[in-house]
């Protein structure tokens, strides 16, 4: 299969779809792969690097995508790369559609075949594509975080760990799943005073299990999560539901009675944000001030650290591109149920539930749409 790499350019983002390792790996199993000059080079990997595993560099997107039927990327394409998507393109990558319609109409009249990262599975019903990028988000929430809370941001000067003699930051995670247990994690190590809520109890008796009375667990609820709010320093929401729009469980009310200066880190962000005052920012302009607090809502927080996330990230998907070049995405998906999931978007049908939904689309049965 022919297999194509362009260079992220949304902004800020220096991650890379494919490490040079990844391409030697594909390159072995007799598959021709095309990389977009300097697509990795400012995070180290060269175009060098890449012609040494057996790429050809071409010089610019249309290049790429021209010569490519299968697209590797790491974030949802942008306006002038979904011109260049045709029936012939399957695309895999980070695409994050429910709050997105523009992005979704395009990729519905292109034909091509959309698999997101976000929606694979595994077979504990897990998201085994989102989790490293969970993880380096849920940790960057913290560092983002304590940042916000200097003075000097817009913050109300306050140290996430305290010093001796004075209380440390009081930090509130709002979900406890991959991201938020990564958050506390950090926000421990950090020395802060941590409270996390979720709806699991399961989750809730692990964090406990975990960290005893150095954290506070609290079943979450409109009372619990507004309490907690108002009392807090840093709020981190993380709240996830796969492929579906992120719930506005923080209002714009509790927004309003959080202490001056306080942060809100909204990880939910690329899947429209879970609080009502949230909308995109970008690390050339990351914060913005509602009510008195300064809202922190990076949709893509993890390209902050590219390298480090580039690496974490092909981990997981390199065995899903070797199948979908091995054995072609058709035969591929069919054979892997949780491949199938990742499944999207496909001859002009949505074929992801939620994404119908939230973007007015009708919804076509992806193994229905396979077998035909």
């Amino acid at each position: 299969m022919k297999i194509g790499v362009p260079k992220e350019i949304k902004n800020n983002e220096y991650r890379v779809g494919m490490t040079p390792a990844a391409v030697h790996e594909l390159c072995g199993h007799g598959h021709d792969v095309f990389v977009e000059t300097q697509a990795g080079a400012a995070i180290g990997f060269t175009d060098e690097d890449y012609q040494s595993a057996g790429a050809q560099i071409l010089a610019d997107a249309k290049a790429v995508f021209g010569a490519a039927t299968l697209i590797v990327k790491v974030k949802e394409p942008q306006p002038e790369e979904r011109a260049l998507l045709n029936r012939e393109h399957t695309l895999f990558t980070y695409l994050h559609l429910a709050p997105d319609q523009a992005q979704t109409d395009d990729l519905v009249a292109s034909g091509a075949i959309c698999i997101a990262y976000e929606t694979v599975t595994d077979r504990s019903g897990r998201l085994p594509l989102l989790a490293p990028m969970s993880e380096v988000a849920g940790r960057m929430s913290i560092q983002a975080g304590a940042h916000c809370l200097e003075k000097s941001v817009g913050g109300r000067g306050v140290l996430l760990g305290g010093v001796p003699g004075v209380s440390p930051a009081r930090v509130t995670v709002v979900g406890g799943g991959v991201v938020g247990q990564n958050a506390v994690a950090m926000a421990i190590g950090m020395g802060a005073q941590v409270t996390v809520l979720d709806r699991n109890m399961d989750v809730l008796r692990n964090l406990d299990h975990l960290y005893g009375n150095r954290i506070t667990t609290l079943f979450s609820t409109v009372h619990t999560l507004d309490q907690a709010m108002v009392e807090s320093d840093l709020v981190v929401g993380s709240v996830l539901i796969p492929g579906a729009s992120a719930p506005k469980l923080i209002t714009r009310d509790m927004i309003r009675r959080m202490p001056e200066g306080s942060v809100l880190v909204d990880v939910a962000i690329d899947q429209g944000g879970c609080a009502e005052t949230s909308k995109p920012t970008t690390h050339d302009d990351p914060t913005y001030i509602v009510d008195g607090v300064v809202h922190y809502c990076v949709a893509n927080m993890p390209g902050a650290v590219a390298r480090t996330s580039t690496l974490a990230l092909n981990n997981v998907t390199l065995p899903f591109v070797a199948a979908l070049a091995n054995k072609g995405p058709i035969r591929a998906m069919k054979e892997d149920p949780h491949l199938m999931a990742g499944l999207n978007i496909a001859d002009g049908k949505v074929t992801y539930r939620e994404v119908a939904e939230a973007t007015g689309h009708s919804y076509t049965d992806p193994e229905s749409l396979l077998g035909s």
